[in-house]
């Protein structure tokens, strides 16, 4: 099992896009020292859009969130994304096909909105 801080992370790379995008500029540039942990982070992010386990999650709100999230993240192509991240650090396919209850969490996500140009006035 992961911690919570972890387990964060993963839900921000499976499930909001400017994590992810920051994700591939790093290894684009190659400023992520240790591609063994991002893969296993990016792995774990995959995971999360597997099938909803039918018992051992957290509570029914967070079911629904995950399940929201995963339905959001398909207009990014994010599935997409995160297999391609994983092709490229040479990862093998997940066997998994259903998230473990213990990933089904109520995690909230940073704001995904655009920001204002620096040094831009309301």
């Amino acid at each position: 099992m992961i911690d919570r801080a972890k387990l964060q992370y993963c839900y921000e790379l499976a499930f909001h896009p400017p994590r992810l995008n920051e994700v591939w500029w790093r290894m684009k540039a190659g400023d992520i020292a240790d591609l063994d942990a991002l893969g296993e982070m990016l792995d774990t992010a995959l995971l999360l859009h597997q099938a909803l386990p039918s018992e051992g999650y957290a509570s029914q709100r967070a079911l629904t969130r995950v399940a929201i999230y995963q339905a959001k993240a398909r207009a990014f192509g994010t599935v997409r994304f995160l297999e391609n991240l994983r092709k490229r650090l040479h990862r093998g396919p997940l066997e998994q096909t259903v998230i473990p209850g213990w990933m089904v969490r109520d995690i909230g996500l940073p704001p995904f909105c655009h920001h204002p140009p620096a040094g831009h006035s309301k």
